[in-house]
């Protein structure tokens, strides 16, 4: 049996990628997405039956030694080697797409700068670029609240959503990475989490997070036999939810610093500074790198 693979991105379609619209690049980052967790749903699936190929958590091929490759060719080929066709072509596709939101972002000065920070590759630098318009954000509150990321935001099911889901998701899988990258030497938004997340375990410790804590057990519908519920009803803020603020930190830290070379390029002349700095005082500013 001959099955034909996905051609790959020729040259000619390399450098259509890079005049993408903001609305192509939308949704080639969603086509992406929805591919990989096709890829990786499958391949989890293939693990539990007689299959001739092994996977990591990820859906990708784990390399075999000779001798797993001995065993593994006795087993029956022809039903494997269709889903080894589909599962070879979905991550071909993916790495297509990856690579024509390089080439979009590319062609850009604040595409270049997300690729340089470590954690960010094409695929969330391509999506944050499609999704934030800056003519639409004179200060990176703009872009906080546009990815959900103000706490005074709230959205009832029967209004409309007040921020972008699919940044919110796109934001989040950044606060993801920096998480992943904050052991790599050229790490920044990593040890901004990793200081962060330190400060708020010291201030929970201290219970001063007992009045939030309070109002989520008072407010929410949380299970009387879930860690969750023994850590709110001691006054205090359960791990994944310290982890969730340590990330958002970073993530905003890492938007404002985005909007800052981003409203540089675009306007000629510095941002209007932090509301922290020049309304209540604050001196500390993180410069962007």
């Amino acid at each position: 049996m001959e099955l034909d693979t996905i051609t790959k991105l020729t040259k000619d379609l390399k450098q259509a990628a890079k005049v993408l619209t903001k609305q192509e690049a939308r949704y080639l980052v969603d086509t992406y997405y929805q591919l990989q967790d096709y890829r990786i749903s499958t391949a989890s699936q293939v693990r539990s039956i007689d299959y001739p190929v092994k996977f990591d958590e990820n859906g990708k091929k784990i390399k075999l030694t000779e001798e797993e490759k001995e065993e593994l060719n006795k087993l029956p080929k022809e039903p494997h080697e269709v889903l080894d066709w589909f599962l070879d072509n979905a991550e071909m596709l993916e790495n297509q797409i990856k690579k024509a939101l390089d080439a979009f972002s590319d062609g850009d000065e604040v595409g270049l700068w997300l690729k340089s920070i470590c954690g960010i590759g094409p695929v969330i630098a391509a999506g944050l670029m499609a999704h934030i318009d800056i003519t639409k954000a004179p200060t990176a509150g703009h872009i906080w609240a546009f990815a959900g990321l103000d706490p005074t935001k709230t959205w009832e099911k029967s209004q409309v959503r007040p921020w972008n889901a699919k940044l919110k998701v796109l934001c989040w899988k950044a606060g993801q990475s920096f998480v992943k990258v904050s052991n790599n030497e050229n790490d920044v938004y990593g040890k901004i989490y990793k200081q962060r997340k330190a400060y708020e375990q010291e201030k929970n410790e201290a219970g001063e997070y007992k009045s939030q804590a309070d109002a989520i057990l008072l407010n929410k519908k949380i299970g009387k036999d879930t860690d969750a519920y023994k850590s709110y009803s001691q006054g205090k803020l359960p791990p994944a939810h310290i982890q969730a603020r340590a990330e958002r930190y970073a993530v905003k830290i890492f938007l404002s610093h985005l909007h800052e070379i981003w409203y540089k390029k675009h306007y000629g002349v510095n941002p209007p500074a932090p509301f922290a700095i020049a309304i209540l005082g604050h001196a500390h500013k993180i410069e962007p790198v």
